[in-house]
């Protein structure tokens, strides 16, 4: 799955190869769209995950856990 919001590098979202527990981050400052896509792509491939806003390392962003 990929994604590409303006002025954002293009994201590849690893869910097929994502066991259930593990997360990943994406740093951006465009938490909500980026969490609207995160969502909606893994319900079209029918993933749980859970998105949300935080920072790490001191850079915003999103991680996403898959369920």
């Amino acid at each position: 799955m990929t994604l590409n919001l303006h002025n954002e590098p293009e994201w590849i979202f690893p869910f097929e190869h994502m066991e259930r527990g593990e997360s990943f981050f994406i740093p951006t400052v465009k938490t909500s769209p980026m969490i609207y896509v995160i969502e909606t792509r893994a319900k079209a491939i029918k993933i749980k995950v859970k998105a949300f806003a935080t920072t790490k390392d001191g850079h915003l962003g999103v991680r996403v856990w898959r369920l």
